[in-house]
Formats: C-alpha cells, sequence, structure tokens
C-alpha cells in the first residue's frame, strides 16, 4: 500500500531556500519504505488565514520559519501540534518561551562555561497605573559603574532576548556604558563580560542531529561572516561543538538552532544560543547553503516518513541528573550528547539517509548547478541589494555555490 505523507513550509520572506527545498524535492520525488508502508511525499506553502479550531491539519511536518514574526501562525501551529498531531521544527512553546535569560540559566545549570552575565532593570518602563508606587517601593537605585567595573571591560550590552544583533553593543569603558544604557529604552538589557581577545568564533548550525562547523567573523559584512573555511578544527574541538550545539537543541526541543562559541586559553564559551531558526539565506551562508537545503530536506523527509512523534512538553531532569553527577564537565557534556542522539534518533536518521534517500545527493549536486538554481540566488540579491550590485552579488554567491560542488565532487 502506498501512503502520502504532508509537507508544509511556514514561510515569510525567504525566497531562496524554498524554492531549492521544492525543486529538488521535484526532482527526486522520493518513495521511501518504512515499516511496510510505501510512501511518497506531497509539499505545500503555508497560507496564512482564519482557522477553524475543529478542523484538522493534515501536514505530517511544518518546517517553520514565520512563528516567532506572526502569532496567527504560530497559534495554528500550536493547534496542529495539539490536535492533529503535526510534526513542527521548532516546538513553538518553547520558541516562544526560552528567550536568551533562560537559555543562560538553563546552560549554566549543566556545566557549559557562560561568560558572567548581570541583567539590569530597563531605562524606561511601560506606562499604568501601579508602576510609580512599585518602582517607589521596590525599585532598588543600583550604580552602572560598579557593574561595569565588576565585569570588566570590554563587555557586551544587548537585550535579554530577541536576536538578529538588533541592541547589541560592544562597550569598552563607563562613558560608552552609560550612553548604551541611557538610548537603551524599554529593553531589558544584558551586561555580558566579553571573552577577549579570543583565539576562534566558530558557528555550529543544528539541524536535526547534524551540526555543521562554521568559522564566523562577526566584524565582517554580513555575506563575509560565514567564512569558507574547511578542517580549521581538530577532531576533539569540533566534537565538543557538536556535543555543545545538540545539546542545546535536545534540550529545548529545538530541531533547528545555531549555537555560537568562542575558544579562549583552551575554553570554548557558549556566548549565543537561543537562535532557533537562524539565518537559512543564501546571501549569508554561500558555499554553506547547499548543505543546509540537503539536511533540511533530509530530515523532513526522515519525520515525515517515520511518523515521528512530536516532543510537546520538554523533560530537563536527564540532563540535571547528569550535571549532579561527580564527573569532568567534559564527560558530563558527552552524557549530555547521548541524550541529544537518543532523541533525535540519530542512528535511525543516517541509516534512513543512507538506505532511503541514496540518490539525494547526486541530485543536490546536480541542482545546484542549474539555472533553476541561479534563479533562486538572484531573487534573493534582488531582494536585498541596491540594483547596481545584482551582477556583483549574484555572481559571487554562485561562483561561493560552486565552490561547494567542486570540493563534493573531490570528496
Amino acid at each position: 500500500m502506498t501512503v502520502t505523507r504532508r509537507i508544509g513550509l511556514s514561510l515569510g520572506a525567504d525566497l531562496c531556500w524554498p524554492q531549492c527545498f521544492e525543486d529538488i524535492l521535484a526532482e527526486l520525488q522520493p518513495q521511501v519504505e518504512v515499516g511496510g508502508e510505501k510512501i511518497q511525499f506531497e509539499l505545500d506553502r503555508v497560507s496564512i488565514e482564519p482557522f477553524n479550531l475543529q478542523k484538522p491539519v493534515t501536514y505530517d511536518v511544518i518546517v517553520d520559519r514565520l512563528t516567532h514574526w506572526y502569532h496567527t501562525s504560530r497559534e495554528w501551529i500550536k493547534k496542529a501540534v495539539i490536535l492533529d498531531g503535526t510534526y513542527v521544527f521548532n516546538n513553538p512553546w518553547s520558541v516562544q518561551s526560552m528567550e536568551k535569560q533562560t537559555a543562560y540559566c538553563a546552560m549554566m545549570r549543566l556545566g557549559m562555561p557562560i561568560p558572567e552575565t548581570i541583567l539590569v532593570p530597563p531605562k524606561e518602563y511601560e506606562t499604568s497605573n501601579d508602576l510609580q508606587p512599585t518602582l517607589e517601593r521596590y525599585a532598588k537605585l543600583f550604580d552602572l559603574e560598579e557593574l561595569g567595573n565588576a565585569l570588566g571591560y570590554p563587555l557586551f550590552m544587548k537585550p535579554y532576548d530577541g536576536g538578529g544583533w538588533v541592541g547589541v553593543n560592544k562597550i569598552d569603558d563607563i562613558g560608552m556604558l552609560r550612553e548604551a544604557y541611557d538610548s537603551s529604552g524599554k529593553f531589558v538589557m544584558h551586561l555580558q563580560a566579553a571573552v577577549a581577545p579570543f583565539e576562534q568564533f566558530v558557528r555550529g548550525i543544528g539541524l536535526g542531529p547534524r551540526v555543521h562547523l562554521v568559522s564566523y567573523d562577526p566584524s565582517a559584512p554580513l555575506h563575509e561572516r560565514y567564512r569558507q573555511d574547511v578542517d580549521f578544527l581538530d577532531d576533539d574541538d569540533a566534537q565538543l561543538i557538536r556535543d555543545t550545539t545538540l545539546t542545546i537543541n535536545a534540550f529545548f526541543g529545538w530541531d533547528f538552532n545555531s549555537c555560537e562559541l568562542l575558544l579562549k586559553e583552551g575554553t570554548w564559551y557558549p556566548i549565543d544560543f537561543a537562535n532557533p531558526c537562524p539565518d537559512s539565506q543564501v546571501t549569508s551562508l554561500h558555499v554553506h547553503f547547499p548543505w543546509l537545503v540537503k539536511t533540511k530536506l533530509q530530515w523532513a523527509l526522515f519525520c515525515a516518513a517515520t511518523k515521528r512523534p512530536f516532543r510537546q512538553n520538554l523533560n530537563w531532569a536527564p540532563f540535571y541528573e547528569i550535571a549532579e553527577r561527580d564527573m569532568p564537565y567534559r564527560e558530563k557534556l558527552r552524557e549530555y550528547a547521548k541524550l541529544a542522539d537518543a532523541h533525535f534518533e540519530t542512528e535511525k536518521f543516517e541509516d534512513f539517509c543512507k538506505t532511503q534517500l541514496t540518490d539525494l545527493h547526486e541530485v543536490t549536486w546536480n541542482y545546484f548547478g542549474t539555472d533553476r538554481a541561479k534563479d533562486a540566488v538572484r531573487k534573493k540579491v534582488h531582494a536585498l541589494f541596491p540594483e547596481n550590485e545584482w551582477d556583483e552579488f549574484v555572481d559571487l554567491f554562485w561562483s561561493q555555490i560552486q565552490i561547494w560542488r567542486e570540493r563534493e565532487k573531490r570528496s
């Protein structure tokens, strides 16, 4: 018997990766066999419209790139999970509630070397009837200079939640700290000790049970931050970053998230890792873009084909049990990673890719040499860059994708 599994793409301004995702799936036309069933796949883009809570959602898997911005889509996806058993990446409740503050605290509980961080009250408040008496009774005056001196300079001031580098400031002295705080408005801010000077900056892009390691330069223009370096880590460091990224993702129920780490004097410090649904655009990922499209497709097909159950409630107790053991941190991290591999069904996934998606790599490799793939690059460039730069950046990103193809051909 042949059954159909349906995959939905919940999208915002994304242009490049959805087109590539759809094109590769249409070319591949996979028919896999799981549990005695022959399975084929359908793919749709999810619309935003009124929905009846009693009307079933027919998607088996939803790839969510939208609900952190649009409440209607978020509530529709929550309904799909609760009432219809839909698998979603990422967990919408976790995405909604797990801001940087919670992420820092949770990973500190697991023993990760998070830089010293202080949360400060906002400079301004939303007006309410209770505001003034509450502040008069309980708001304690604090010395911003004293906090800065306690952390030391340089330090970073950044919102306790959010992303996209909004409101992030590198602070070198008390004058800069006062200026940044005075202009922070209603943001609740973290002051965080800088890991400086650092020796390496790495971003681990976690997608399902896989982690793609990228040398990262935050000071570069956006299209150059993801460097093209390969083999820039030894095996031990690469494994530590993989274990760290997957631990965070499994802990919070995130299928797709990135983790940024800085190396200083032999220690890898996680500094920014509450990034569910991170940047997926060719205009920033370039040579890394085909990996993301292919892996996102593999994970979606695996979750749909195996009817992977969605974990609605997070279970932190097994991680905490390991955290309480008397053992070195690196050994704890290995144990956390075992929990993550069990959560993501790593062996089952890799076997599925090897036996059921045997043609995917060749199809992906061929596709990223076609005019259709270049059209996806062109559309994204036209959406982001001024017209006089279109040809330059289309050629740049396309040439970087061809570097990926050359590497894959040699491997």
